[in-house]
């Protein structure tokens, strides 16, 4: 048992020591913190008179089990091993517990009341409100064996969601496919040939050994001449963790198990399903606006959609398969456009980044420098220390960008530190920034694809939301406390930038000749944005309306039953007409935001937010793209402000009248 006082987990640094925490530490240093703020609890819930002063311990109480929870579950995602996912999901069962224990705390609940009546504006207004209504979610005003039941299952579905998780992660690390004619690779990448041969010889095999890491199943998908590895490489995507996959890792069970605790969630809290819970921290209104919301996306894309799969049948010559859609679409924007692959060229990483940052300068008049010698948990990951271009601190920037076993895949951004000035204790804020790109060799940089650079801005856009608040209280500090369909505002907003002609020219550096990429290719990427914008929006909201549709019911669904909504919503959208899809096609297994993720019943927040960021950057285009009167209130009514008003307040503040849909059909090149 390590001693508290060398706990790595415990140490009162602002970064934490990650090079030095091991799955030993983490037991220790939770029960520690948790203990310790029991005690706290006791104290606060007994304060009479709760003043500004009270609200801000309460807030520093939640701020001292995030450093040390905070720091495990980032490494859960990013370095997994056996021992530290052991020690981890026993301690999310009691972190769960704690959090459950302080929803339902009424003596606590009773001095955010009392608090309420005398503070109703401003950011602490705001803070007391919404502390108020995750209460009532929280179970508070249940009594006996109800709020008993909350406790259990609310502990029973976050551990039955980190093990969905573990299972598509350990799920996709274990496949390969082991090739020896090098025919069988044809017009598949260079960069992900030279990385399977380097594979297969760490593992002392002839050959080229491919593993199913996101950049490697685009590549085969996107570039593989051979059908039958197409083939090969897309049934493995799509039988992840599920029965016809390996049966240790099968999902279908837990996703089962994961609908029927939170419906039994919601009807302990007197909501007649999961969606409707899940709105009450939401802008949409009702489970009918976000249906009538989706059903009418659906329809105005739905005939372009056709049209845009059409398009690839004939230039395939034959009826399509699940697995040439995306080989399909390569060929034909190489044709009309331009190739992912001739694009790629153009973009390496590190020169991309320096860009995008100086981009960041343009716009919101901070500077982002790499911090040297920063041991973090990987010898990949990097450090950055924001500053205001006066030199003030603004925070630090934690990224981690290429795939790698024990790594979770997908693009995320999250919170190392929250913003918070709460009396003696004061910190600024860190984010993490996380991708999956194809690492780089020996000698040359990793290069991305186009949709490689609209992914990292998105993440990007996330992090200024993050880095840039200047709200004092952590809760509703940079991205937290935003309406979860508000959230991925400034992330779509951000990628607009990456289809600029000026930020395009200052990312790129061709890998011979070092030329930025010429203006008529410039012309044509751009060009190429509404390129099969069609069926991306559909499939979007083929995604959004099953993940809606399995948590409105008032019934938990039954493997057949979600495999039934499934099916239904697909041949409500049509794209099936054109591209069927196949018997083994198990993507609920692999649907990890929502059985795994926070998006259950939010998935359309994706949509939802396009129309806001669409709309936002239409102020931007209306102007100049750079405007710096526009940047900077976008950064002080959007960025700057987190959680601490309502997310339509920021919006209309920003741009001085409600969302209009009819930008984002625009920026589609779908008809309003």
């Amino acid at each position: 048992m390590p001693k508290l006082d060398d706990n790595p987990l415990l140490a009162a640094e602002a970064l934490p020591r990650f090079a030095a925490i091991e799955a030993r530490h983490i037991k220790p240093a939770i029960e520690h913190v948790l203990g310790t703020e029991r005690r706290n609890l006791e104290r606060l819930a007994a304060t009479e008179a709760p003043s500004l002063d009270w609200l801000r311990d309460v807030e520093a109480l939640h701020e001292r089990i995030h450093d040390v929870w905070g720091p495990v579950y980032h490494l859960n995602s990013v370095a997994s091993n056996p021992k530290l996912r052991k020690a981890f999901n026993e301690c999310l069962i009691m972190v769960t517990e704690f959090e459950t224990e302080l929803g339902q705390n009424e003596r606590l609940f009773r001095c955010f009341e009392k608090l309420a009546a005398k503070v109703t504006s401003g950011p602490e207004g705001e803070l007391i409100r919404k502390g108020l209504r995750d209460f009532k979610l929280g179970g508070v005003a249940l009594e006996g064996e109800a709020k008993q039941a909350f406790r259990d299952v609310s502990m029973q579905l976050a551990a039955k969601q980190a093990e969905f998780e573990q299972n598509l992660m350990d799920a996709t690390d274990a496949f390969s496919h082991h090739v020896t004619d090098a025919a069988a690779l044809a017009g598949i990448p260079e960069t992900v040939r030279d990385r399977a041969a380097q594979l297969a010889a760490d593992e002392g095999l002839d050959g080229w050994l491919l593993k199913l890491d996101p950049p490697t199943y685009m590549a085969v998908i996107s570039h593989a001449d051979s059908d039958a590895l197409r083939e090969r490489y897309y049934r493995a995507w799509v039988t992840r963790a599920s029965d016809i996959g390996d049966p240790q890792w099968d999902n279908n069970p837990l996703i089962e198990e994961i609908l029927r605790l939170r419906q039994r969630s919601a009807e302990l809290l007197g909501f007649e399903n999961f969606a409707e819970l899940s709105l009450a921290t939401k802008m949409a209104e009702s489970p009918a606006r976000v249906l009538e919301f989706l059903e009418d996306l659906a329809s105005r894309s739905r005939q372009v959609a056709y049209a845009d799969l059409d398009s690839l049948r004939t230039l395939a010559g034959h009826e399509l398969e699940a697995w040439d859609v995306f080989y399909y679409a390569e060929k034909l924007k190489a044709e009309r456009f331009i190739g992912d692959e001739e694009l790629r060229a153009y973009f390496p990483l590190p020169h991309v980044l320096s860009g995008m940052f100086s981009l960041a300068e343009r716009l919101f008049g901070i500077r982002l420098t790499e911090v040297e010698g920063t041991e973090l948990w990987h010898g990949t990951a990097q450090a950055y220390r924001i500053t205001n271009t006066d030199g003030s601190p603004v925070g630090m920037l934690l990224t981690d960008l290429y795939a790698r076993p024990n790594k979770r895949g997908g693009a995320w951004m999250d919170s190392c530190a929250n913003r918070s000035r709460l009396g003696p204790r004061s910190r600024d804020p860190i984010a993490y920034l996380v991708c999956n790109f194809a690492p780089p060799s020996q000698d040359k940089p990793s290069y991305l694809t186009h949709r490689d650079v609209v992914t990292l801005f998105h993440e990007f856009g996330h992090t200024l939301h993050h880095l840039l608040t200047e709200i004092d209280y952590p809760s509703i500090a940079g991205i937290n406390g935003v309406a979860w369909d508000a959230i991925e505002l400034p992330s779509q907003f951000f990628e607009n930038y990456a289809w600029s002609p000026d930020v395009l020219r200052a990312i790129s550096c061709h890998r011979d000749s070092s030329d930025a990429l010429p203006d008529d290719k410039i012309g044509t990427l751009t060009e190429s944005r509404t390129f099969l914008a069609g069926h991306y929006m559909a499939r979007q909201v083929e995604y959004a309306l099953i993940d809606f549709r399995l948590h409105v019911r008032s019934e938990p669904a039954s493997r057949d039953e979600v495999q039934a909504v499934i099916d239904a919503v697909r041949d409500e959208i049509g794209l099936t007409e054109i591209v069927p899809t196949p018997p083994f096609n198990r993507f609920q297994c692999t649907f990890s935001h929502i059985f795994g993720g926070g998006y259950a019943a939010g998935y359309y927040s994706y949509k939802w937010a396009e129309v806001l960021a669409a709309d936002a950057f239409a102020a931007f285009e209306e102007t100049d793209t750079f405007d710096p009167a526009t940047a900077e209130r976008f950064r002080s009514e959007i960025l700057a402000v987190g959680g601490s008003r309502p997310a339509m307040d920021s919006f209309v503040a920003f741009r001085g009248r409600p969302p209009e849909l009819e930008p984002l059909l625009r920026q589609a090149g779908i008809a309003a």
